[in-house]
């Protein structure tokens, strides 16, 4: 097996969090259930929200939960990569946007 930082068999230990903390565990299992049902969005149109997400906030664990969950639910490759590609575009978009900051930062200081 590929040595990674994150360990893969963790994921499957992600139920245990409620260990410590039951109460608010279980709240947030029982939300985290009912946001990914069908509803506005379809599960599988979800699913494909949440890859995007994971690649944004740049999570492992939820990359592999999401490729596996949207594979399943009907989600094919060329849609999972654009879903990858709409999270990087406004991941970027978001890192080109404080260059306004930067920018008015700098007018400050040298005006």
């Amino acid at each position: 097996m590929e040595k990674t930082y994150y360990n893969p068999a963790d994921l499957a230990k992600f139920g245990n969090i409620t260990e410590w903390q039951s109460e608010m565990g279980r709240k947030f299992f029982d939300y985290y259930g009912e946001v990914f049902k069908d509803g506005a969005l379809t599960e599988r149109e979800k699913s494909l929200i949440a890859l995007a997400v994971a690649h944004a906030v740049q999570c492992p664990y939820c990359i592999d939960a999401y490729t596996t969950d949207s594979l399943q639910k009907g989600a094919d490759e060329a849609q999972m990569m654009e879903a990858v590609h709409v999270a990087a575009a406004i991941k970027g978009g978001a890192a080109l946007v404080h260059g306004v900051q930067m920018m008015n930062k700098a007018k400050e200081l040298t005006m």
